[in-house]
């Protein structure tokens, strides 16, 4: 996919972070865009910005955690534009605490939108997209997580593993047509999850106030994962780390697990992932 001009891109959780700037950066690179997320609000202002920069731009609010959301999506993007070229699955959300103060409703939320809203996506709009024909991109949004959790992330981290590991899957399956995967691995970004994610009982408040200022000092801004993420589709690449700590954090995990666990963990106390 050597140019995206005229291309369609549909991106999940479009209404912040990493997924408005995918939306932003689309845009930018000429392709039309179809954004989604459950805060309408912010989808509408995002829409407004998109068409006042002259992006040929579909918004439609839709919960990727529930099946019929996703085939309502699906229905009123197939009768609009027809097949979407590159999908992007962003949406997420994240939890902080230790396995044993998670509870069971967190583990459903998180791998319900993390897991599931991914599945019910590639479900949705899979079978359209291979009957188009030619190239087409499905992008999924993973974590260094993924590779190389911290401590008190233990759903979260299960969930962009099982990202990690559909997609390769998925990416053996299609490898013969004209549907390629890419997963994208972003390292500390600086987004609002960090801010408005729910945390365990066990976590103070200066723990949190730590790894917050931790994000904004040292994570990057999203747009530059949106950048790199344009970038790898028309560059057909099938991992993306990016970031700053995502590629040096899968890499110590492949060199030393046990080095990297010691190294992380001391990363912890200073970041806020864990109390000092």
């Amino acid at each position: 996919m050597k140019s995206l001009n005229g291309k369609w891109v549909l991106v999940t959780g479009a209404g912040s972070g990493i997924g408005l700037e995918c939306a932003r950066a689309f845009a930018r690179a000429g392709a039309n865009v179809v954004i989604s997320d459950v805060n309408a609000l912010a989808l509408e202002t995002l829409r407004i910005e998109l068409a006042d920069r002259g992006t040929t731009c579909l918004s439609q609010a839709c919960d990727v955690a529930s099946e019929t959301s996703v085939a309502e999506l699906a229905k009123v993007v197939v009768r609009e534009v027809g097949a979407v070229d590159v999908l992007v699955n962003n949406a997420g959300v994240a939890f902080l605490g230790g396995f044993e103060e998670t509870p069971l409703s967190e583990w459903h939320r998180i791998h319900d939108i993390n897991v599931l809203g991914i599945v019910h996506c590639i479900r949705a709009f899979l079978p359209a997209m291979r009957a188009a024909g030619g190239e087409n991109k499905i992008v999924n949004v993973a974590s260094l997580a993924g590779f190389a959790p911290a401590p008190n992330m233990a759903a979260y981290a299960a969930s962009k593993h099982a990202v990690v590991g559909l997609s390769e899957v998925l990416a053996m399956e299609l490898h013969d047509t004209g549907v390629s995967v890419l997963v994208v691995c972003p390292g500390i970004i600086n987004t609002a999850i960090v801010r408005v994610s729910p945390f365990g009982s066990a976590i103070s408040a200066a723990q949190v106030d730590r790894l917050q200022r931790y994000y904004f000092d040292h994570g990057c801004h999203p747009e530059v994962v949106a950048r790199d993420v344009v970038r790898a589709v028309e560059q057909d690449r099938s991992l993306l780390f990016t970031g700053p700590m995502a590629r040096l954090g899968s890499t110590a995990m492949r060199v030393s697990r046990r080095l990297a666990r010691r190294l992380t963990i001391a990363a912890a106390r200073r970041n806020g992932y864990l109390a000092e």
